[in-house]
């Protein structure tokens, strides 16, 4: 459910990534209206075609889609990168979005963990909002870089929507486990908790540092745990 970030080198901006919906979601992830068009004096020509995510929409019936090649391009040199630094070819586009669409199965597989464990009165939570904001540092990402690790190279927060009972945020700090390339296919370590804005989610952190170190330290697996193992 967490961890420390490896000793690595951070990649190029917009490989943390984060779904996106069909239609004009900028309320609700911060992002402008999905753009297709390729960009001035782009080499080469990428699909336009998105991929459904596993992830719910709380909003409306369905799952959040992930950007085409030629949106996720497009993000991207919205943000600063300079692709003519990289030598990358459209093949090499089709696998990065690949691993940028796996990071967000996983920061949401990461989500599940906590509210299955730790809250099982919502049986299907499911995803709000969401914003990225690779400038702003987590207090635990602040607290590693002191110790001497490197920063994420992105950090979102997701709003989930636990059954209506509740709506409870999530942060994500994304570290690059690999050389830094964007042809890396290394996977990224993710960090996922609950940000810290209750008594409850301050609480649901203890509980599982507390498991976690039972289970690191002292062999000691917690029986939520296997239990939880078994139902997935």
């Amino acid at each position: 459910m967490g961890g420390c970030p490896q000793q690595t080198q951070s990649p190029p901006p917009g490989c943390g990534g984060c779904p996106m919906s069909n239609t004009d979601e900028s309320s609700l992830n911060n992002m402008p209206p999905p753009n297709q068009q390729p960009s001035p004096g782009q080499p080469f020509v990428l699909p336009t075609k998105r991929e459904i995510s596993t992830i719910p929409k709380a909003h409306e019936n369905g799952y959040w889609e992930y950007p085409s090649p030629q949106m996720f391009w497009n993000a991207m040199i919205k943000r600063g990168w300079r692709w003519k630094e990289e030598d990358l070819s459209q093949k090499d586009m089709e696998n990065i979005i690949k691993i940028h669409n796996l990071n967000n199965e996983r920061a949401w597989q990461e989500i599940l963990k906590w509210e299955r464990v730790l809250h099982p009165e919502c049986a299907e939570p499911k995803l709000k909002s969401f914003k990225g904001d690779h400038e702003k540092l987590s207090p635990r990402a602040r607290f590693y870089k002191l110790l001497g690790y490197p920063a994420p190279f992105d950090r979102h927060d997701w709003i989930v929507d636990r059954c209506g009972i509740k709506e409870v945020r999530y942060v994500i700090d994304y570290y690059d486990n690999g050389s830094g390339k964007l042809k890396s296919r290394n996977l990224t370590h993710l960090d996922v908790r609950p940000a810290l804005q209750d008594a409850q989610s301050l609480w649901d952190r203890t509980v599982v540092a507390y498991h976690s170190f039972k289970q690191n330290y002292l062999g000691i697996t917690p029986k939520f745990v296997k239990d939880s193992t078994k139902s997935t």
